[in-house]
C-alpha cells in the first residue's frame, strides 16, 4: 500500500472513530435526558382516579400524589384544567379534564373514560414525564359466549386456581345496554357476574374471597338487593376500560362500601385490597 493510501486510510479511521464518539455521546445525552424526566406511576395514578372522586373529602390516595401532580400540571399547561385543581387529588374535575384531553386526541368511547390509559398517558407525558408500572387490559377474548379482556381472563383463571374449581359466567364485559339491572357497569371492560347456583353460603363466600385476593372488587348479590338472582358481581380494579359506573364501584370498594347506589357498608369477606399487578408482585 502506498504512503498516501495509508495516510488516507488512517485519516478515515480517525474520522470514523471521532464520528462514532460523537454519535455515542449524543445517544448518551438523549438517554440522560430521558432519565432526567420525572416519572408517573400509572398504577398509582389510575388507582387515585378511581378512588378520589368517591371520597367525601380531599384526602389523597397514598403513593399517588407525585404522579397525579405531573398529570394535572400537564393538563393545566394544555388549558384543560384550572391551576386551582393542580393539587395531587384526582377528583371528578381532573377526571373530566383528562377525558377532554383523551377526546382531543381523537379518542372516543371507553378510550375517553377519564382514566389514564397507556396511550393517552404516554402522549401526555411526551417531553414532560415517563410512564412506569403500565397497566394494559389486553385484547378481547370470548369466554362461554361472554366477552372479556385478557387481563380479566387471567385474573379469573387465577381465582379459579385458588378456589380449586371453575366459575361460570352469567355476564361478561363490553355489554353496553345488555342488562338494564347492571346500571351500566358492564358497558366497559373488567366487569363480570358469576353464577353461584348450587353453592352453599360458605362456597359463595369463598368465591368472593378468591376474587378479592387477585384484584377484583367483588360482592355477593342477593335478590333482596335488586331485581336479580343470587350472583357474584366483580370489577377488575384499575382496568383502564372500566365504565364510569364501574370506576365508582371500585372507589366505593376501597372506601368500605358495597358498590350499590345506596352505598351501604361492605358486607363481604375482609381481605387486603390489591390490584392484579400488586397480587402478581407479592
Amino acid at each position: 500500500m502506498k504512503l498516501s493510501s495509508c495516510a488516507a486510510a488512517l485519516a478515515a479511521a480517525v474520522l470514523l472513530t471521532s464520528l462514532s464518539g460523537v454519535t455515542g455521546t449524543a445517544a448518551a445525552q438523549r438517554r440522560a435526558g430521558a432519565e432526567a424526566l420525572p416519572s408517573v406511576n400509572m398504577e398509582a395514578t389510575v388507582k387515585a382516579a378511581q378512588i378520589d372522586p368517591r371520597r367525601p373529602d380531599n384526602t389523597l390516595t397514598p403513593g399517588a400524589k407525585a404522579g397525579v401532580l405531573l398529570v394535572e400540571q400537564a393538563l393545566r399547561d394544555l388549558r384543560l384544567l384550572d391551576a386551582r385543581w393542580v393539587d395531587g387529588y384526582f377528583g371528578s374535575t381532573t377526571v373530566a379534564a383528562y377525558a377532554n384531553y383523551q377526546k382531543s386526541l381523537g379518542l372516543t368511547g371507553l378510550d375517553a373514560n377519564g382514566l389514564p390509559g397507556r396511550t393517552s398517558l404516554t402522549r401526555l407525558g411526551a417531553g414532560r414525564f415517563t410512564v412506569t408500572h403500565v397497566i394494559t387490559p389486553g385484547p378481547r377474548v370470548s369466554e362461554g359466549g361472554s366477552v372479556l379482556n385478557a387481563r380479566t381472563r387471567s385474573m379469573l383463571a387465577e381465582a379459579e386456581r385458588l378456589l380449586g374449581r371453575d366459575v361460570e359466567l352469567d355476564q361478561g364485559s363490553y355489554n353496553a345496554g345488555g342488562d338494564p339491572t347492571s346500571a351500566g357497569t358492564h358497558d366497559g371492560g373488567g366487569v363480570v357476574d358469576l353464577s353461584v347456583k348450587g353453592m352453599n353460603a360458605a362456597t359463595r363466600t369463598a368465591v368472593v374471597r378468591a376474587l378479592r385476593l387477585v384484584g377484583f372488587a367483588a360482592w355477593l348479590r342477593s335478590p333482596a338487593q335488586g331485581d336479580w338472582p343470587w350472583h357474584v358481581h366483580a370489577v377488575a380494579i384499575s382496568d383502564t376500560d372500566l365504565s364510569s359506573q364501574a370506576q365508582h364501584q371500585v372507589g366505593d370498594y376501597y372506601l368500605g362500601f358495597d358498590g350499590l347506589a345506596g352505598r351501604g357498608r361492605d358486607d363481604g369477606p375482609r381481605t387486603t385490597i390489591r390490584t392484579w399487578e400488586e397480587y402478581r408482585r407479592r
